[in-house]
């Protein structure tokens, strides 16, 4: 970003073309959950995307979360393929900084990832996260199937009730299918980065307003499960 310049995002003919193959590996397993990156998973993972501000601790959220299977974090959302950091973070590229969360949905709903999700960052201020500022640092919601979407948006539309009461502004998560989006991993020195370096920098910040739990309201209860069977590769 350009400092004094507003953030917005390239159009596809102003991005930056990136490269056919990945510049490095992604590493083979979680550093804290011991299972695999990119898979096998088990049968009956089910996968979700999320973008919420600098993917570190965003991250860890989502693995300290039970029934969470494993995490790693990328870009989604623009069209470079293969991008660096360097060249998200040029805004370049119109990729959000996302976290992939495998989940077993025996031991966690998909509404429950999305009540870590509203809770964990305020979802109302665009193109930035706190103090960190860029097009990478949206609010996002990549989906794997049309329950996904479905419990997403009713989710979204509870949450805003909320914030109005709160007295917070208009949510500006964008809710898109992850299908035409590939999800293109980060590099490996990001993977698990508050493991890694426990007193490293987490800009994680939610509102302080919480979403009433699925199970007790009737967005949760409205909404059909949100199933998509997990990749066995990182895109």
């Amino acid at each position: 970003m350009i400092f004094g310049r507003t953030p917005e995002l390239p159009t596809p003919e102003q991005a930056l073309k990136g490269r056919a193959t990945p510049e490095f590996e992604v590493p083979s397993r979680h550093t804290v959950l011991g299972n695999p990156l990119l898979g096998p998973y088990p049968e009956g993972m089910r996968v979700a995307d999320f973008g919420l501000g600098c993917f570190w601790g965003a991250e860890r959220k989502f693995w300290q979360t039970e029934g969470v299977w494993t995490t790693y974090v990328g870009y989604q959302g623009g069209y470079t393929e293969n991008p660096s950091y360097e060249e998200v973070c040029s805004g370049l590229t119109g990729h959000a900084e996302v976290v992939r969360v495998v989940f077993d949905p025996e031991r966690v709903s998909y509404e429950s990832l999305l009540k870590v999700f509203w809770e964990s960052h305020n979802p109302t201020q665009g193109f930035r996260q706190g103090n960190d500022v860029g097009t990478q640092y949206r609010s996002a919601i990549y989906t794997h199937s049309p329950e996904q979407e479905a419990a997403a948006e009713a989710s979204r539309d509870a949450y805003q009730q909320v914030l109005t009461a709160a007295n917070h502004g208009e949510i500006t998560t964008t809710i898109l299918p992850a299908g035409p989006r590939p999800f293109w991993p980060a590099e490996p020195y990001h993977q698990q980065y508050l493991d890694k370096n426990p007193d490293g920098y987490c800009g994680i910040g939610g509102t302080g307003v919480e979403l009433e739990s699925p199970s007790e309201t009737n967005w949760g209860r409205a909404c059909p499960t949100g199933i998509a069977p997990a990749p066995e590769a990182g895109l």
